[in-house]
């Protein structure tokens, strides 16, 4: 069996995130204190994450403050790491009115590229404190890369000429 990469694997939901982002920060947020009621797939709201290497691991540390680790799903496939779940809401409080809501609730996913050969048995993770721990052992090795030329054509311009409007 062939492995077959789908190169564009999380693309979308990059861009249909960065669209919310935007359309957020043109057309402001949803009602005063409210959260959009329709979050898709797509615009779920994305954990952030810092990668590091300790020694010759990687590591990867998706920050799920908020979310039970049963709500926590890890995946691996062709070549990509894919933390998914859902943070749900606490308590409501009726008498309450929000005046600045940042956190966001429900669905979530990211997708994190691995260095190419990495196995699932290299792979652990441990969840402490809304904070998952994401281990590949031996995931910071050389990638043997190839540098790509790049020719100059520009023929010593610097800059474009500007037109004058007549």
């Amino acid at each position: 069996m062939t492995d077959h990469r789908n190169p564009f694997e999380g693309v979308t939901d990059f861009f249909s995130e960065l669209a919310r982002i935007r359309s957020v920060g043109v057309h402001g947020g949803a009602e005063r204190g409210a959260e959009p009621s329709a979050r898709t797939h797509a615009s779920a709201w994305v954990p952030t994450i810092d990668i590091l290497a300790r020694g010759d691991d990687l590591v990867i540390r998706i920050e799920l403050a908020g979310v039970e680790p049963e709500d926590v799903d890890l995946g691996f496939g062709h070549g990509m790491l894919t933390v998914s779940g859902t943070r749900r809401p606490g308590p409501s409080d009726d008498s309450a009115e929000f005046l600045v809501r940042e956190r966001f609730y429900g669905a979530f996913r990211r997708a994190i590229t691995l260095p190419e050969g990495t196995d699932a048995d290299q792979i652990s993770a441990e969840f402490d404190d809304g904070l998952v721990e994401v281990t590949v052992r031996n995931g910071v090795r050389d990638a043997g890369g190839t540098r790509i030329a790049l020719a100059d054509t520009s023929r010593g311009r610097t800059s474009r000429p500007v037109r004058r409007e007549g």
